[in-house]
């Protein structure tokens, strides 16, 4: 706009005055006539030559006002390390919570309540198959044992004194009966102890509870 007015400032003192023909000489051949339409159109070229650059200038302002404009965009971004595709919500982490450890169950030490030694023997083959003074059937494997008095159900744990070897037999039947002998062994505990081969074999008897 500024400009625009400048052209026609120019313009009118063309149109008004001739002083201004000396500033133009060196362009127009002064032994010739100059009529004062020569000097308003050597005025407004030269005017027009003025221009161009000013124009190819305010061009490149703007540009490198919007190109500022991209860069102080860009060094902002760069500055704060974010973008607008950058800032994601973090998911907030879950408390830890602490998980009481179960106590496993301390299987509780038998008590010896009763001890004694004597013979003890086995039984079994001409057996299998009947039911014992408790009323269990009796079957090969067993870890059981007959007692003259022990209760039904009653731990006894039987010490083979020949070999050290110890087993656990619930007692389900009644005997032995032969006066000096204190137990009479099912064949499974018979087997564990190791007195299958020999029938009998001394031994200590630890009533449990």
């Amino acid at each position: 706009m500024k400009f625009s007015v400048s052209l026609l400032v120019l313009a009118g003192v063309c149109s008004s005055s001739a002083a201004l023909l000396p500033a133009f000489a060196r362009d127009l051949d002064l032994d010739k006539k100059v009529t004062r339409e020569q000097v308003k159109k050597a005025l407004l070229e030269r005017i027009s030559l003025l221009a161009t650059p000013l124009s190819a200038n305010q061009g490149s302002s703007d540009q490198g006002s919007s190109d500022q404009g991209s860069s102080d965009q860009g060094n902002a971004d760069v500055a704060t390390g974010l973008t607008v595709d950058s800032v994601v919500e973090t998911p907030q982490a879950l408390p830890i919570v602490p998980v009481a450890k179960l106590n496993r169950p301390v299987k509780p030490t038998p008590t010896v309540v009763q001890v004694s030694t004597g013979e003890a023997s086995w039984y079994g083959p001409g057996f299998f198959g009947n039911r014992t003074a408790s009323g269990e059937v009796f079957r090969p494997g067993t870890m059981t044992a007959a007692h003259r008095s022990l209760p039904f159900g009653t731990k006894v744990r039987v010490t083979n004194l020949w070999n050290d070897r110890s087993a656990v037999v619930t007692i389900n039947d009644r005997g032995p009966f032969i006066a000096h002998r204190v137990i009479d062994l099912a064949h499974g505990a018979a087997h564990e102890l190791g007195l299958i081969s020999s029938g009998i074999a001394q031994v200590r008897l630890e009533v449990l509870r």
